[in-house]
């Protein structure tokens, strides 16, 4: 009773000396505190409540297909293995790993969510053939698996307003080991906390005051959260006021796993340029090539430790430092009894095993990107492509994408002095289905620039002349492949009074020549007669049935007066690879929003061919331009066993070097020029096809079936007539013809005896292979 009364006097001598800053302290409290703190609460609980993190569009390449018999090299699967992130550890026992023996494969696939639905992970052993896989295996049972894929490479990022890489994941998909390293490396105390860490506070001030500068962090995971939610980095006391004023008000409103969740989403952990890479699970891909779920001790304790400092302790950059600050982690998670000592040991024996380049593209593949985003501009415009969240699946072959690149800087090299100012474009496509494989829209690999696969129309040259000898053959009562055309000078006027002599890239006429050596040998007299028999306005026509507008109706349009884009010619050209089906070309299968559900398909369902017997005799007539026409460098470089049907093409004055050539299963146009227009010396012989038998050299893809398609037959024709005749006759070619459209009965030799014995001589063609080449 006596210290109570002690104790208000006390209170009561002091008071005039306390009255002044207990006001003072009052009001601060009520005048700017609680409303500071009040605005302070509404803004943390209006962002957090709402918080939606920056996800990028991410555009994805094919799954690539694994079944035996499917084309495939060594190099090519390691190429696309690399490309997809997938890393050769010598096991292959991890998802994203795989490891070799001789011909044989073991790979660990990650699994996929795509629009066809995805697949799970597994192991699997791959055998490679000759030129094919021999089988695929899962490589726990040894079972045959039929058919499966491997996780589709990203190939571009679609950023909002911030390069931010980001990967939504939820806290139950996390691995405890790392929500439990987290908090034993970055706050022991989160559990506990109410936002801050008085203690923590207290041993780092120790401690800097101890060393004369800052040497220990006292930050708890909610500090860091709303720093990086909220707050600059600026060192302030405003900054830091704020910070630990809102994180207590973080810690009131939300639970615990709330907030690791949104820290496990948010956290920096890298940069590559100007993309910056938030959340472990984007970091997983970013350093490991494999999902989060997927992750080893070590990988695990590498991001951990990377908390401290994305950029001091970044592993590609400085890996010395990084590997110490894993083992570091990994020794924490052995004193906190997260693994045990012998684990721990085995962990910090391992090398970083980083993938070998950073999963972060932002645009790899320009050329192809300006396609998809054509595409698909009636479904999805810039905005909903930038606010992110979505996955685009395209058509795109990493293989045939960077094989082309290569097959173009190859023949670059190759052609010396005569490359200077040529560019180039190139466009491949899988010809069975329509789907755009890859896009080249420069000489160099990933310009930004002007897209001349898309956007450079050029006069295509011969390339047109398939499909005036198409239009023909569609007559078969008229036409065949051994019907005689008249290769002699010709003379046209013009509509403004001027004559019109076009002429053979040789300068001489040949006669009489076959059909099939006319376009073989591309003979533009020959073709010119040709077209103006079939008539201008059935050819006219017939083009602009694939969606050309501007089609000249003029003579020269039969040797190739119209300018058209690769991509146009590679439209064109898809046509005949498809067997006469008009399969409009595909670079988008579908898109994905952020819950992984399908919300745009896109395919193409192939109908009725037309005029497959003509495209088959004209797909049979092409392969001879490879075997001894003005292709013929094709089977002499070693590809003959591809029986590939193509044609070349030059402009006027050797402006534009053209090839479009197809396998049973690939279709490739190329094109070289100058941008200025300007002659470059270059045949379509010399130029494109170069790029072309460089890329299939390479690719892995089936050969063209040599016989004739089914409809056809084969016969023996006299050129003089288009009649059927004796294999012994002189001048006989053998053909395919539509099956039925000859006459039954066959003429034999006789009356070539009669004109010999006579010294008439016989009326036949020139032999079926002359030498001498058109316009190649």
């Amino acid at each position: 009773m006596a210290f109570l009364t002690r104790t208000r006097a006390a209170v009561r001598a002091s008071w005039p000396w306390l009255r002044v800053p207990f006001w003072i302290a009052l009001g601060l409290f009520f005048g700017f505190l609680l409303p500071y703190t009040l605005v302070l609460n509404k803004r943390v609980q209006d962002r957090f409540e709402d918080l939606v993190f920056a996800v990028p569009t991410r555009v994805f390449a094919r799954p690539l297909p694994l079944a035996a018999g499917e084309p495939m090299t060594s190099a090519a699967l390691k190429l696309e293995l690399t490309f997809a992130g997938y890393s050769d550890d010598g096991h292959g026992e991890v998802p994203g790993s795989w490891t070799s023996k001789g011909s044989t494969y073991v790979i660990s696939s990650r699994g996929y969510v795509d629009p066809d639905g995805g697949e799970l992970p597994k192991r699997i052993r791959v055998t490679l053939g000759k030129g094919d896989i021999a089988s695929v295996r899962d490589a726990a049972s040894n079972k045959p698996i039929k058919l499966t894929h491997l996780d589709p490479a990203r190939i571009a990022t679609v950023y909002g307003a911030k390069q931010v890489d980001r990967r939504i994941v939820h806290l139950a998909d996390v691995p405890p080991l790392l929500v439990s390293g987290l908090q034993a490396v970055e706050d022991r105390s989160f559990k506990n906390n109410i936002g801050i860490d008085f203690t923590a506070i207290l041993r780092a001030a120790f401690a800097d005051l101890r060393a004369g500068h800052s040497v220990q962090g006292a930050s708890t995971l909610t500090q860091q959260l709303v720093r990086n939610l909220f707050l600059s980095r600026r060192q302030t006391f405003t900054r830091k006021f704020n910070e630990a004023l809102m994180s207590i008000l973080l810690d009131f409103h939300y639970s615990k796993g709330r907030i690791l969740e949104a820290y496990v989403n948010e956290v920096f952990l890298g940069q590559q340029g100007n993309q910056a890479v938030h959340g472990f699970a984007a970091a997983s891909e970013f350093y490991f090539g494999r999902r989060l779920q997927d992750l080893r001790p070590q990988e695990i304790a590498m991001l951990v430790g990377m908390v401290k400092g994305p950029s001091y302790y970044d592993p590609r950059r400085y890996p010395k430092r990084a590997l110490a600050r894993r083992n570091l982690v990994l020794q924490v998670f052995a004193t906190t009894g997260l693994l045990t000592p012998a684990q721990s040991q085995a962990a910090q024996a391992t090398p970083l095993d980083l993938v070998s380049n950073g999963q972060l593209p932002h645009n790899r593949f320009p050329a192809f990107m300006q396609l998809v985003r054509a595409q698909i501009t009636n479904d999805f415009d810039g905005d909903t492509l930038r606010k992110g969240g979505l996955s685009i699946y395209t058509t795109l072959d990493p293989a045939a994408q960077l094989y082309s690149e290569q097959a173009i800087d190859q023949t670059m090299k190759s052609l010396g002095k005569r490359a200077n100012g040529v560019q180039a474009a190139g466009v491949v496509t899988d010809s069975q289905t329509g789907s755009v494989l890859a896009v080249v829209g420069s000489r160099t690999p990933g310009d930004q620039g002007f897209n001349r696969a898309l956007d450079a129309r050029r006069p295509i040259g011969s390339t047109i002349k398939p499909f005036v000898y198409l239009v023909a053959l569609t007559n078969p009562s008229r036409w065949n492949l051994a019907t005689a055309l008249d290769d002699s000078p010709i003379n046209l006027r013009q509509p403004d009074g001027t004559m019109w002599t076009p002429h053979n890239d040789d300068n001489q006429s040949h006669g009489m020549v076959p059909m099939v050596d006319a376009l073989a040998h591309s003979w533009n007299l020959a073709s010119i007669r040709l077209g103006m028999t079939v008539g201008l306005s059935r050819i006219q026509a017939f083009l602009k049935s694939f969606g050309l507008d501007d089609v000249s109706p003029g003579p020269s349009l039969l040797i190739g007066a119209i300018d058209l884009a690769p991509i146009q010619v590679a439209q064109m050209y898809e046509y005949l690879a498809s067997d006469g089906h008009a399969l409009p070309l595909l670079a988008v299968r579908g898109v994905v929003d952020g819950h992984g559900q399908t919300i745009k398909r896109y395919e193409v369902r192939s109908g009725k061919g037309e005029y497959q017997e003509a495209v088959r005799l004209i797909t049979w007539a092409m392969q001879q331009v490879a075997v001894y026409g003005t292709a013929h460098s094709i089977g002499d470089s070693g590809l003959a066993w591809l029986h590939a049907a193509g044609k070349t093409g030059t402009s006027n004055q050797m402006r534009d070097s053209w090839f479009a050539g197809f396998t049973g299963d690939r279709l490739a146009v190329f094109w070289m020029g100058r941008d200025d227009n300007k002659p470059t010396t270059l045949f379509g012989a010399s130029g494109a096809l170069r790029a072309w038998r460089d890329l299939f050299a390479k690719l892995p893809t089936e050969p063209l079936s040599p016989a004739p398609g089914q409809g056809l037959q084969m016969a023996w024709i006299n050129p003089a007539d288009g009649k059927p005749t004796e294999p012994q006759c002189e001048g006989a070619k053998q053909v395919p013809v539509v099956a039925g459209s000859l006459p039954a009965d066959t003429e034999g030799c006789f009356w070539q005896r009669i004109g010999n014995m006579f010294g008439g001589g016989s009326n036949t063609p020139a032999p079926a292979t002359p030498p001498a080449s058109g316009n190649p």
